[in-house]
């Protein structure tokens, strides 16, 4: 596999189920299992929805050892992010450690951050890395926004492989314009990938080189179907394939993805409740009733 290849087409981000002791290993694996099975483009651990944040680095550096051993031949992204430049690093460490072929770095903050601090973050955590890195602009959880000025500049540190950004506008057009504004500030080897599953048809039809996403972390055969529907041209498919997804999609901006698959992976059977980190907690039954509804709708079996 070529180096950029696995900055390109489906990137499936699976959550990190927890119990009271801990990560819930048999789950994960059973996640990560699945995923390869279903042959995605690559698998990021650690991420947003794997519930990066709230886990310490013992189980941080557990859970990329189990990834990158459940992948395969899937090539590993590991979400690195923490409030500090050290603890970053030892996370760094660790990822590498494991056979990570990628890390993956939003900013998190608690002290708000200048640009040339983000920038910092960035110039450090590059020179101390021997794989690539992902940039994750994700203002929604992290309350960081990322300048496409400030894009270019991270981009051109060694090492900065792709840009995973917000979601893409709606209209078509104003979609290509925003993807061709940063794609001309960036490298041309730096890839760039859309987030939010609900538009990301429209990114990728737009121009975008791959899509990061939530539900492809538990429906990863229903994204793929998209993902290669858009990298053939085929726009009309794409489109198709997204709206028949719209159920979910709803719920998500609803809820927020992060409780919804949860509650999917609940309904699935492949997670057992309460696998969200306190103080986070999963949908009431009237939200579950939804996710149960909108499973049935867009023709997926559940346990129930």
């Amino acid at each position: 596999m070529k180096p950029e290849s696995m900055f390109t087409g489906l990137s499936a981000f699976p959550l990190t189920p927890l119990s009271d002791s801990g990560i819930d290993e048999p789950a994960f694996e059973r996640l990560v299992g699945r995923l390869a099975s279903a042959g995605v483009d690559s698998i990021c651990a650690l991420g947003s929805t794997g519930s990066y944040a709230y886990l310490d680095r013992a189980e941080r550096a557990r859970a990329a050892t189990l990834a990158v051993q459940g992948a395969g031949d899937i090539p590993v992204l590991i979400g690195v992010g923490a409030l500090s430049t050290r603890e970053v690093l030892h996370n760094v460490e660790d990822a590498q450690n494991s056979g990570a072929a990628a890390v993956l770095l939003a900013p998190m903050t608690y002290q708000p951050l200048t640009d040339d601090e983000v920038f910092g973050l960035y110039e450090d955590v590059s020179a101390n890395l021997s794989v690539p890195l992902v940039v994750y602009d994700n203002p929604a959880t992290t309350r960081v926004n990322f300048s496409d000025e400030l894009h270019g500049r991270i981009a051109q540190l060694k090492g900065i492989a792709s840009i995973k950004i917000p979601p893409a506008p709606s209209d078509p057009d104003e979609a290509r314009a925003r993807i061709s504004a940063l794609r001309a500030l960036v490298p041309g080897h730096v890839t760039i990938g859309v987030s939010g599953d609900g538009a990301a048809a429209n990114g990728l039809l737009a121009g975008s080189d791959a899509w990061y996403s939530v539900i492809a972390g538990l429906l990863p055969e229903r994204c793929l179907a998209i993902t290669r529907a858009a990298a053939a041209g085929d726009a009309e498919l794409a489109r198709s394939l997204s709206r028949n997804m719209e159920p979910l999609w709803t719920l998500f901006a609803r809820h927020g993805s992060y409780r919804v698959a949860s509650a999917v992976a609940e309904e699935l059977g492949l997670v057992k409740p309460g696998n969200l980190p306190k103080p986070v907690r999963g949908l009431d039954n009237n939200g579950r009733l939804a996710v149960r509804n909108a499973l049935a709708e867009i023709g997926i079996s559940t346990r129930i």
